[in-house]
């Protein structure tokens, strides 16, 4: 599955969805992860209520199952649901390269449920829970 982070640096998720400077893309799968693509952008991108600075960026991401962010404005939050993409805020400076990997280990267990609804977004493996047994 396709994931995106919005970036100041290309090496941690620091930037405001709307205002970010670079997209980076990477593809990740419980077998690893690789670099997909980049997007930049110009212009006027600070706060200032520009629904139109929101559209490349949509466009940037519209394949992925999931955005980090260092923070994101409702509007555009709801324009990212919409585009059943799962946005994920993190609340510091985080290495994308990190997040990366723990994001592979939990592939490679039991996803949980919200995971388990992004991968479906992307045609990527299904669970099967029938199996399942529940004990009293």
């Amino acid at each position: 599955m396709k994931i995106a982070f919005t970036t100041q640096d290309k090496e941690r998720v620091d930037a405001h969805f709307g205002w970010a400077p670079s997209i980076v893309v990477y593809e990740v799968s419980p077998e690893g992860h690789h670099f997909v693509g980049g997007f930049e952008f110009g212009g006027q991108l600070e706060e200032d209520g520009d629904e139109d600075k929101l559209t490349p960026k949509l466009e940037a991401i519209q394949d992925c199952a999931i955005v980090y962010v260092a923070a994101i404005g409702g509007s555009a939050a709801a324009r990212v649901v919409a585009m059943k993409i799962h946005p994920i805020k993190v609340p510091q400076p985080e290495s994308i390269a990190s997040i990366l990997d723990k994001l592979q280990v939990v592939l490679q267990g039991t996803p949980p449920p919200w995971l388990r609804k992004a991968l479906a977004k992307d045609g990527v493996r299904t669970f099967d829970f029938e199996d399942d047994t529940v004990t009293p």
